[in-house]
Formats: structure tokens, sequence, C-alpha cells
């Protein structure tokens, strides 16, 4: 969703692309816009591979970037690339750095139970999400949002820092202050396995990992009297039943106990 949302932004405000590398897409990952569509509907050469292989570095270097940008991009960009833009090379990452580098940021920041993140543009190095800050901008995070809510948040707070910091890339590098590694956090990769829920948790804590893990992504599940259902949406209550975690209270409106307060199930399905 950032990628796009920032190449466009670019494209708005005439900076010169002289190409793009994305991934191919995903026909499961129709959700944002597609990087490599937008690229071709404004005639920017668009590269597509799975990895960078030397072939790739070769045309890099035949390109002669003056700035490398990465937003979400997936892999680390090896030195060789990183040192073949004249003007710097530069990441945005989906979260307040140094807080929450490595993968996923937007779904662990829902899951801990945060209250605010943001986005951040630094400056590329061999290590991830480490290096000096350029700019960065908070997101609230309201009790409500849920994945696909705080995405577009932190997508519109990086479109807005690269709109505030394309004047200080293109007569780059760019200032930039360092990182206090000492408040530095690190997460890694979530898979679909990590959206199993512990009813023994309390409401509040399930309530996160549901938010974290619901629609686009795969969904946080749990075994309810024999069946596995995938829960959607749900509301911890202010009360608890005195059943056992797991144990159903009602089913209509549908609720269950948890290791504190009951949690209120708003849109399931059964897992196929």
């Amino acid at each position: 969703m950032a990628g796009a949302a920032v190449l466009r932004a670019l494209i708005a405000a005439g900076a010169n692309i002289a190409a793009v590398y994305t991934y191919e897409d995903n026909p499961a990952e129709n959700w944002f816009e597609s990087v490599k569509n937008l690229a071709l509907q404004n005639n920017i050469p668009v590269f597509t591979p799975e990895s960078l292989s030397p072939a790739d570095i070769d045309n890099i270097r035949k390109i002669a970037p003056q700035i490398i940008l990465s937003v979400y991009y997936r892999s680390l960009l090896p030195a060789e690339v990183l040192k073949l833009a004249l003007r710097g090379a530069y990441n945005i990452h989906g979260s307040y750095l140094p807080k929450y580098r490595g993968r996923a940021p937007v779904n662990w920041v829902l899951v801990n139970g945060e209250s605010e993140t943001g986005a951040t543009l630094h400056h590329m190095t061999a290590r991830a999400d480490a290096g000096d800050i350029v700019e960065q901008e908070k997101v609230k995070i309201a009790f409500e949002d849920d994945a696909f809510s705080l995405t577009k948040k932190v997508s519109a707070a990086a479109v807005g820092i690269i709109k505030r910091a394309l004047p200080l890339l293109e007569n780059g590098p760019a200032p930039a202050r360092p990182q206090d590694m000492a408040q530095s956090t690190r997460f890694g990769r979530r898979t679909p396995a990590d959206g199993r829920i512990n009813w023994a948790w309390d409401a509040l804590k399930i309530y996160n990992l549901i938010r974290a893990v619901t629609k686009p992504f795969p969904g946080a599940f749990a075994q309810v009297d024999g069946k596995e259902i995938i829960i959607w949406r749900a509301k911890p209550l202010d009360k608890k039943s005195g059943l056992p975690a797991g144990g159903v209270a009602l089913r209509a409106p549908f609720i269950i106990a948890t290791g504190g307060n009951d949690l209120e199930i708003l849109e399931y399905e059964e897992r196929l």
C-alpha cells in the first residue's frame, strides 16, 4: 500500500524516476495498489526479479541512480547497490524508529497493544532499519484500528514524509541523526501459525491479536466446542462469566470466556 502511495507522490512532485524495482503482483495480495502497474502507466521502466541477481546489479549500475529509495521492499539491498546512489540510499520503514525494527511492524504494534507508531525515512545500511534518521511522523493508534486501517494511516504518514523530505534527498546526501539503539526493539516476520489464540490469555490480549491479523491477513484462530474457527472481529467485555477459559457463555450474542473478562465474537467463520 505504501509503495504505490509513495510512488504516486513522487510522480506528482515531478521527481525524475529512472526505474522501479518491485515484485510481480500476487493475486492473493490484491488489497493494495500495484506498484508495477502504476509505474507502467507512467512510462517508468519496471523490473520485477524475485531477488537481485548480478545482472540486475549491473543494470542498476548502468542506470546510475543519484538516489535509491526503498519503500517496503522485502529484501535488504546489498552494499554494492547502496554505494551506487551518489546522493544517498534511503528506506521508508513502517514504524517510529528505533522502535519496531524488522518485519511486520504494523501487525506487531497491534499485537502488543501500542497507542502510537509511525513512519520513518532513514539512510540504508547493512543492518536492517538501523541507519540515521532523515524524517519521521508519529501515528496515533485508535482502539478500533486493525491491521488494514492502521496500514492506511502509516502509508499516509509515509507520503507526508516523502513530500517534506524530497528536496533534502535531491540535494543530498540528506542530513540525518543517529538512532538511539539503546531504545531499539526488533521483531521478526509473522506466519499464519502466529494467529493461534490461547483462551487462557485475557480478553484484551486476544482482541489485540485478532485486530492485528484480521483481513486481509490470515486471521486469528482457536478451538471452540471442538471446532476450529477464524475470528475476524471481536470486542473485549468488562465482565466475566466465571466459565473455564474457552467456554461458550452465550450463543447470541456469541460470548466466550477467557483467562480474564469475556470476549464477544462479532465476526467469524469455521476453518475448513
